[in-house]
């Protein structure tokens, strides 16, 4: 018996079908890919590419988007320092169920703040949690706009938006990192590739 925050009498149930028993069902190894970025750096692109071509291998992945997220789990929060670090807590919690299951769990959020990543990072088992760092400058995402929020910040009409009047927490140790080579963005077939080389190396692709 134990008390976790303010659940107290509370027990930790085991089954008898543990991580390994599912990790050989699906024949792959469960893990994390944490996409982090500014908005407009393509981080969803990554995830939704990435997605598809393990899809296309018979491995088993799911995609934690952080808008999809915010109009169901995380309806009820806002983006206050606050709110920003508790929807980063339930989406890292969420991912490890994900990890447990056995599932290459992509999740693509901008999580600005390095200790809240770090966070993730520590209810994982060790090198199950990849930070994929999207390092793409502010000047080709708020030209990009995808989503018309940059003109809505620069015009005030947006407070507290990363990279404009709220501030992005590079990775310090990321696993992977993408960035344009020689001024030209890489395609998302191959940011997806080298997540996928990395995946492939580590041991995440078969049993």
């Amino acid at each position: 018996m134990s008390a976790v925050g303010k659940s107290t009498n509370i027990f930790w149930q085991e089954c008898s079908v543990g991580k390994l028993d599912r990790q050989k069902l699906l024949k792959q190894k469960g893990c994390v890919v944490w996409i982090t970025g500014l908005s407009g750096s393509g981080k969803s692109t990554l995830a939704c590419t990435l997605d598809r071509e393990l899809h296309s291998r018979s491995k088993l992945a799911y995609v934690l988007d952080g808008d999809n997220l915010r109009h169901g789990l995380n309806k009820d929060l806002g983006f206050s320092t606050e709110d920003r670090t508790e929807n980063i807590r339930r989406v890292g919690e969420v991912a490890k169920l994900f990890a447990d299951a056995g599932l290459i769990c992509i999740a693509s959020l901008i999580s600005p703040y390095r200790k809240d990543r770090d966070s993730c990072r520590g209810i994982l088992p060790e090198s199950s949690f990849i930070e994929v760092f999207m390092n793409m400058p502010l000047e080709l995402c708020e030209a990009r706009d995808p989503k018309g929020l940059y003109k809505l910040a620069r015009a005030g009409k947006i407070k507290g938006f990363t990279g404009i009047d709220d501030p992005y927490e590079p990775p310090l140790n990321c696993e992977i990192e993408i960035k344009q080579q020689n001024g030209v963005c890489p395609s998302p077939n191959a940011m997806a590739g080298q997540v996928v080389g990395y995946l492939e190396d580590k041991g995440f692709l078969h049993e």
